[in-house]
């Protein structure tokens, strides 16, 4: 992904074995990475067993927020996709106890078909 993609907040796939690797210590036993999308510096990242929402935080990166959801309790999802005037697109993911989303704005040239494929994918 070049900078001028990060900048404007374009997701790209990312490499399956560096994720793996880089993910290891949070990964369960037997559990392996099956794609993930980089947004900047968050990441939607999709494993055999769960999606992982991976959030960066600070200015240097150092405080990471790990999101774990079993795809088993999700009970719907909402993809918006950007418009002429609204720049975002939104995605949104119910799990059953709860009464609130899941919600991430996704930028305009986010792969947000790629993103609602995987989910429907490894969640139906």
């Amino acid at each position: 992904m070049g900078l001028f993609d990060a900048i404007l907040g374009n997701s790209s796939e990312m490499d399956l074995g560096e994720l793996q690797q880089e993910l290891s210590p949070i990964l369960a036993d037997n559990e392996s990475v099956q794609m993930g999308y980089k947004l900047i510096r968050d990441m939607f990242v999709f494993t055999d067993k769960r999606l992982i929402l991976i959030d960066k935080q600070g200015m240097t990166g150092k405080k990471v927020s790990y999101h774990s959801i079993a795809y088993k309790s999700m009970t719907h999802f909402i993809v918006e996709t950007a418009g002429t005037f609204d720049m975002d697109a939104e995605l949104k993911i119910f799990i059953s106890g709860t009464e609130q989303p899941i919600v991430k704005e996704l930028k305009k040239g986010t792969d947000v078909i790629g993103i609602q494929k995987a989910i429907a994918n490894f969640s139906l």
